[in-house]
């Protein structure tokens, strides 16, 4: 018989999971304790909602979360598993029907495990499949360690459970409590971090448990705020690895859960400095021409599109802009056009034409035709997009264009999804770079994004309004501009945009994970929800804790850091598994038909490289080169005309535009800041973070401005030539980085790579100090003095950890930064086994516009191939695939992929 378990008062909703409500049963719900598993999980839904106690208002009401399963004809299940048999003869099904993608099942059934098989309860009357209550059905006494509930789908839509009960019949054993406590995280050495543990229980009394925080292990001590609290905090002695336990409950029914927690030292006490993207040249055969396709076709297409006012669907552009302006003039007016967020690749495109236009175009006439008729667009559309700007500064069409009746205010919670923040943030960016464009010459933008942003400052913050978008576009964009406004003014001119950035982040609480609003950022530990806001919300995070010092915010930096590199990183360097909505699955759950969506990897790029300005350590300079070759570059086909919105690693298609368009200047406008990526500064020097043959200027370093020149065919040659011209001779220190291609804990790469093959300095050999993965030189440099090194790249085959299930039994290969994927278009089947004989490589200038591909074999002796992954999906294969097209011949089989099976 089932025993009270004496547990603490504290645990709130979940104890009373383990009572059915008094209106349908007062029996103890066995599913509290039951692990839940399904046959598919659709969407942002979670099999735990299954037993999570909560109780629905209605069959619409998700908003404690939601199971949901694939538009299928066929049967689907969910199950419950016991770690000892129970007994029960009445089970209460909550269905979940939101009238749209989600309805009521056909029919349900269900089984339980006789020892051998699922096998259908006996004598079940009930099994009724209707809205908003509890369905309850009744059958013959069965104990089994095993339940599983059928659903019969139409194929048109999901059918999903809001919550689903397993009453106990008086027989079942005892059992402990299940106890959870909580993700794997980092904390800095100074600071403490926020513990929430979780106990199911099946039943409980007013009487309070004993419920205990405890060291298991670690090289230092462990201080718990109060080590009796289920939410508490802890503090740590050194750095290293620790052990934390939650036991709950006494003796026999007793549980017990862990989680490790890394202490880490504090990053260096002053952050790097931007190298803000000016004029700049680029000599790479590689980079060449794919800033060409970028500045040529790509830009010129987007501001085709943007232009036009006839589209069907896909609609808002500069029209949205020029409706705007004359609602604020008082005359007659059109609707606003698409998405409340439509502005957003609008101003993505103005940056992507202010920094295509610091590009050198070493006399193509092509790249020359473009730049003016972007010259052209920035003089017709920034005249426009200002007059759409509201007297105090306020600047969305959407909002200036609304229904008062359905938009009453700004900054009204109930439209917190209409992007406010978002499209602010993306046009305050685009003063950034029209600013350095013009040299602050023409500062048109730039005042009016000081304008936008003081009247944010005015209305939101402390003893104002409290505020969050649900896309965190403004919170990273508030900092970067406010630094540059320091940069430019001085006096902290632009401080009061960085606290209001850390205003905005404070204030996310008691939403969902979907916007990362589920707990106050100081307490996320885990990357969760939609992974383009989630990246962007962590890079607003590193730029506010590189500015405030803020310890908790450091913490949860480096922990969503390490959850998301260390168990949710894809070997391309794109997020998202899309198993939620466009977003993160669970930890190690890394399907290769992935989401990776291109604006994730442009978030992936800025969170990395802010890590980088923090902490002056070349592994987050690793890990944003591994995004932007293999998860970005490849975005856009190779002529520039069409774009990949998702990126996986299985096939894929490119299109010219989007029903949501919102990575279509986004793409170029990441791709081409190469000066910012390149490199970095701090007080001791210049930092070397990428490897492109260019001509950048460097400014004030130990008080002069340093002309930087590369040469080098990376990544198809390993040769680098650093030409260090400082306008006046001056000491200071250039560090390069030595690539480290062990980015992730989730891939091992065989042979291990690494380090410098050789490294000189005016022709001599020198054996350069390695700190934080940069070879150091220090000296008194001066116009001409050299820098030549060699990379070692080989070819390396590699291996997913274990727990990616998806991958075992299979390898994929790297060449340097690259990662390579075969295609049908070079062999008919890569379905097949590689062989383990010796792979090459080749330079084949003929081909994708000159790469070097990976030559090997099959198991059954046919020819291998490889290319670029970037490159993947640009040719005519013979299987029906047409270029920039769906990735997928004529049998339907995918026509490239990264992942190859291994004998």
């Amino acid at each position: 018989m089932i025993m009270k378990v004496r547990v603490p008062a504290l645990v709130g909703f979940l104890l009373s999971a383990g009572l059915a409500s008094a209106q349908e049963s007062t029996a103890v719900n066995l599913a509290v304790v039951a692990t839940p598993s399904a046959s598919y999980t659709s969407g942002d839904t979670s099999v735990t909602a299954l037993n999570d106690g909560n109780e629905a208002r209605s069959s619409r009401d998700r908003r404690r979360g939601s199971y949901g399963n694939w538009p299928r004809r066929d049967t689907q299940w969910v199950q419950y598993d016991w770690t000892q048999p129970i007994s029960t003869k009445q089970v209460e099904v909550y269905w979940w029907d939101d009238r749209q993608g989600v309805r009521l099942p056909k029919a349900s059934r269900l089984k339980y495990w006789d020892g051998n098989d699922f096998v259908p309860v006996k004598n079940a009357s009930g099994l009724g499949v209707e809205g908003d209550k509890f369905n309850v059905t009744t059958f013959d006494e069965v104990t089994t360690s095993k339940l599983r509930l059928e659903m019969d789908g139409d194929a048109e839509f999901s059918s999903g459970v809001l919550e689903w009960r397993v009453l106990d019949s008086g027989k079942s054993p005892d059992f402990p409590p299940s106890v959870v406590a909580g993700v794997d995280r980092v904390v800095i050495l100074s600071g403490k971090t926020y513990l929430s543990g979780k106990v199911k229980a099946l039943k409980a009394d007013t009487a309070t448990a004993r419920v205990k925080w405890e060291k298991l292990s670690g090289p230092g001590g462990a201080d718990f705020q109060n080590a009796n609290a289920m939410e508490t905090t802890a503090t740590f002695g050194k750095p290293g690895q620790y052990v934390l336990q939650l036991t709950a409950g006494e003796g026999k029914l007793s549980g017990s859960s862990t989680l490790n927690v890394k202490v880490e030292p504090p990053p260096p006490a002053e952050r790097l400095d931007v190298v803000y993207t000016k004029r700049y040249q680029i000599d790479s055969p590689l980079w060449n021409a794919r800033a060409k396709s970028l500045i040529a076709s790509w830009i010129p297409h987007c501001i085709d599109m943007i232009n036009r006012t006839n589209l069907t669907q896909d609609q808002g552009g500069i029209d949205n802009f020029v409706e705007a302006a004359k609602a604020l003039r008082g005359e007659p007016h059109g609707r606003h056009k698409g998405y409340v967020f439509a502005n957003a690749w609008v101003h993505q495109t103005v940056e992507s034409m202010c920094i295509a236009l610091m590009v050198d175009p070493r006399g193509d006439a092509e790249i020359i035709k473009a730049q003016e008729l972007m010259k052209a667009a920035l003089e017709d559309w920034i005249p426009k997009i200002l007059a759409a700007q509201e007297p105090d500064g306020y600047l969305q069409t959407a909002n200036t264009l609304a229904d008062r009746n359905r938009w009453p205010a700004r900054w009204n919670p109930p439209q917190r999804p209409n992007h406010e923040g978002y499209v602010a943030g993306y046009f305050i960016e685009s003063a950034i770079n029209h600013y350095t464009l013009t040299e602050g010459k023409d500062k048109r933008l730039y005042d009016a994004a000081k304008k936008l942003a003081d009247c944010w400052v005015a209305n939101i913050g402390p003893g104002k309004k409290e505020w969050f978008d649900e896309h965190q576009e403004m919170e990273q964009a508030l900092v970067r501009f406010g630094r540059f406004v320091n940069d430019m003014e001085g006096n902290g001119r632009g401080d009061s945009y960085v606290k209001l950035a850390k205003f905005l982040l404070d204030c996310r609480k008691d939403g969902s994970e979907y916007d990362q609003s589920h707990v106050p950022v100081q307490q996320q530990y885990e990357a969760v929800g939609h992974a383009v806001r989630a990246v962007y919300n962590y890079s607003a995070m590193s730029d506010v804790a590189a500015e405030t010092g803020d310890v908790d915010y450091q913490s949860a930096v480096m922990s969503l850091w390490d959850n998301m590199v260390n168990r949710k990183y894809y070997v391309t360097g794109g997020i998202g598994s899309g198993e939620t909505s466009e977003g993160f699955g669970p930890n190690y759950s890394l399907r290769n038909n992935a989401y990776c969506e291109s604006c994730s990897s442009c978030g992936l790029i800025f969170f990395q490289y802010k890590l980088n300005l923090a902490y002056h350590d070349a592994k987050y300079a690793d890990l944003y080169e591994e995004t932007m070759y293999n998860a970005l570059l490849g975005a856009t086909d190779l002529e520039g005309k069409n774009f990949y919105y998702t990126n996986p690693l299985i096939g894929g298609q490119r299109t010219p535009w989007h029903v949501c368009p919102c990575c279509v200047g986004n793409i170029p406008r990441t791709l081409l800041m190469i000066p910012t990526w390149t490199y970095v500064k701090g007080k001791d020097g210049i930092y070397v973070n990428l490897f492109i043959g260019s001509t950048i200027n460097v400014e004030r370093v130990a008080g002069t401005d340093v002309e930087m020149v590369q040469k080098t065919d990376y990544p198809w040659d390993g040769k680098v030539t650093i030409t260090v011209n400082p306008k006046h001779a001056k000491k200071f220190s250039v560090f390069v980085r030595v690539p480290n291609r062990k980015t992730s804990d989730l891939y091992t790469s065989t042979p291990e790579v690494k380090g410098l093959k050789s490294f000189s300095v005016n022709g001599k050999a020198v054996t350069p100090k390695i700190e934080s993965g940069y070879a150091v030189v220090t000296r008194d440099w001066k116009a001409g003095d050299k820098i030549e090194l060699e990379l070692p790249l080989e070819v390396q085959r590699i291996k997913s950890d274990e727990k990616i299930v998806t991958n075992k039994g299979l390898t994929a290969l790297r060449y340097g930064p690259l990662i390579y994927n075969v295609e049908r278009a070079d062999q008919p089947d890569i379905n097949g086994v590689i062989s383990s004989k010796p792979l090459t490589t080749e330079w084949r200038g003929d081909l994708l516009q000159g790469v070097k591909v990976i030559k090997g074999t099959w198991a059954d002796g046919s020819p291998l191939i490889a290319i670029p992954n970037y490159a993947r999906n640009n040719r005519l294969s013979g299987t029906g695939q047409s270029e920039g097209g769906s990735g997928r011949g004529r049998s339907g089989e995918s026509s490239s992929q990264v992942w190859i099976k291994v004998e």
